[in-house]
């Protein structure tokens, strides 16, 4: 069971994971609309997520509970800059969203990227944040974290 800290940002990783399948099998013409519409449509909701969840996430992220596990646990280092690395890769893509061109391509590799993102920190960031913080550590990220990720617009 996740640290009661993590759930939060575990519970956006399961909205992750469904909108990465989606844009696999989208890409592959898979779910209807299939075409161009179809895609167009799924970029659309990448977006969305992007600007409404993904944001704030990844500021929770960068700004908490990157620097304390750097602090805590030096051996995320490594794990840590290649989720920074990922977040920049994101932010250099979303706005390619808007074009026609490459876009099935494109929504393909989001929802990968998407996928192999969340995998990394539930499967090998958070069980270090588990085994390491402790329990008064782990209790003040968790509140800095829920009051970035409790700013962000209500979803619909």
């Amino acid at each position: 069971m996740r640290h009661p800290s993590l759930i939060l940002l575990s519970h956006d990783h399961h909205h992750g994971l469904a909108l990465a399948l989606r844009c696999r099998k989208q890409a592959l013409g898979q779910l209807r609309p299939m075409g161009v519409k179809g895609l167009k449509e799924r970029a659309g909701e990448f977006r969305e997520f992007f600007a409404n969840q993904l944001v704030p996430h990844f500021r929770a992220e960068e700004e908490v509970l990157f620097p304390q596990m750097r602090a805590l646990v030096p051996e995320s280092e490594s794990i840590i800059e290649q989720l920074i690395r990922d977040h920049q890769q994101f932010r250099v893509a979303v706005p390619q969203l808007e074009r026609d061109v490459g876009l099935g391509k494109l929504v393909f590799d989001l929802g990968d990227l998407l996928e192999r993102h969340i995998r990394k920190e539930e499967r090998e960031l958070f069980p270090l944040f588990e085994q390491h913080v402790g329990e008064t550590g782990a209790e003040t990220i968790g509140d800095e974290i829920k009051k970035i990720l409790d700013a962000r617009p209500v979803s619909p």
